[in-house]
C-alpha cells in the first residue's frame, strides 16, 4: 500500500482525544456531593425549625446550595460518564465537540482545507504543576500562521485569549493540553498530519 493510500485511509478514520478519569476528578465529585448533601440538610433544618427569620435564612442558603452544587454535581458526573471527546479529527476536519450536557450537533468543525498551520505554545498559568500550560492551536488563516512563525514568544499568548481582536479567529481552535488527556501533544500532531500535511510550528521553547 502506498503512502498516499495509507494517508487516505487514515483521513477517513476518526481520532478522538478524551479526558481520563483521575483521582482529582473523583475528589472534586465527592466534594460537590458533600456540599449538595449539606445543602439538603440546611433546607431540612430550616423546615424543622419553623417559620422564624433564622429558619428562612437557613432555607434560602440551602436552596441556593442545592441549585449551585446540584448543577456542578450533575455537570461533573455527566461529563465523566459521557466520555465526550474534547477534540476530534476525521476526514472532514478538526472538530471541537460541545461539552456535556449541550447537544453534540452544537459542536464546531474546521475543515482541513482551512487549517493553515498548527502551532504549539506555552504560557504561564497559575494552579498548574509547573506554573505553565501547553496549548495546541489550529490556525485558520495564513496571517495567523505567519504570526506564530515570526513573532516573539510573549505576543503569542494572544492566540490563547478571547478578548484580542487580531487573533479572535484562532480562539475556537485553541486547546489547553491537559495532563488528563488520553493522548500526548506529539501524538495529536501526528494524527493531524496523517489527515493533512499542514505545517507545524513549535513555539514552546523559543
Amino acid at each position: 500500500m502506498t503512502e498516499d493510500a495509507v494517508r487516505d485511509r487514515n483521513a477517513g478514520e476518526a481520532f478522538a482525544v478524551r479526558v481520563r478519569v483521575t483521582w482529582r476528578g473523583m475528589w472534586r465529585l465527592a466534594a460537590l456531593a458533600i456540599l449538595f448533601a449539606a445543602s439538603v440538610a440546611f433546607v431540612a433544618g430550616g423546615v424543622m425549625r419553623g417559620a422564624g427569620a433564622g429558619s428562612v435564612v437557613v432555607m434560602v442558603l440551602g436552596v441556593a446550595g442545592l441549585g449551585l452544587f446540584g448543577a456542578g454535581l450533575a455537570v461533573s458526573a455527566g461529563g465523566m460518564l459521557s466520555r465526550r471527546p474534547v477534540l476530534e479529527f476525521d476526514g472532514e476536519g478538526v472538530r471541537r465537540p460541545s461539552p456535556w450536557p449541550l447537544p453534540r450537533r452544537s459542536g464546531r468543525t474546521l475543515p482541513w482545507d482551512e487549517v493553515a498551520a498548527i502551532t504549539a505554545l506555552r504560557r504561564g498559568v497559575g494552579g498548574t504543576r509547573r506554573g505553565e500550560q501547553d496549548y495546541l492551536v489550529f490556525l485558520p488563516t495564513a496571517e495567523l500562521a505567519e504570526m506564530a512563525r515570526t513573532s516573539e514568544r510573549a505576543p503569542l499568548v494572544a492566540l490563547t485569549m478571547r478578548d484580542v481582536p487580531a487573533t479572535a479567529a484562532a480562539v475556537p481552535w485553541c486547546f489547553a493540553v491537559e495532563p488528563a488527556w488520553d493522548a500526548t501533544l506529539p501524538e495529536i500532531v501526528k494524527q493531524a498530519r496523517r489527515r493533512r500535511r499542514v505545517p507545524v510550528i513549535d513555539r514552546r521553547a523559543k
